[in-house]
């Protein structure tokens, strides 16, 4: 889990370390890969990241800086997206696939109201599940590798 023991608190209540931790592990870790990866990836290659809607709006219980680290990953990818586009010519995405039932989204203690409320109001009437889940991030692995790296 990214911010264990800081998700459930309040913003007002997260601790410096708390809330260094979540800016590190949800956006600034991209930056970092992006930095070590972009100059050897191919032109035409694309990334892409995980946000959530937290970052929007107010999802009570999403605390400890998380909705802030998600906000700061969506402002991060604009300016990566420009950035590695104009120089490497490279797509920087973002996207948020919806409520998961994960260990780190148990933290926040209504992970089962979210998800039953996604159901209800979402176009795609199906929950996503950690097994599908690693089925898009393994799909969009090798969509980044053979993309960037000229595999394909």
């Amino acid at each position: 889990m990214t911010n264990p023991g800081q998700v459930s608190k309040l913003l007002s209540e997260t601790s410096r370390n708390g809330y260094l931790a979540a800016i590190s592990a949800s956006s600034y870790s991209f930056i970092s890969l992006l930095k070590h990866f972009l100059p050897i990836m191919n032109p035409g290659g694309a990334s892409i990241s995980l946000t959530y809607i937290a970052s929007e709006r107010i999802i009570p219980g999403y605390g400890g800086g998380m909705s802030s680290a998600k906000a700061a990953l969506e402002s991060d990818t604009k300016v990566l997206a420009f950035e590695a586009g104009r120089k490497h010519k490279i797509r920087v995405n973002t996207i948020s696939a919806g409520p998961l039932r994960s260990r780190a989204a148990k933290a926040i203690g209504f992970i089962d109201m979210m998800i039953d409320y996604s159901m209800a109001n979402s176009p795609l009437q199906k929950e996503l599940s950690a097994g599908k889940s690693l089925l898009l991030f393994f799909f969009f692995l090798n969509v980044f590798y053979c993309t960037s790296f000229g595999v394909l």
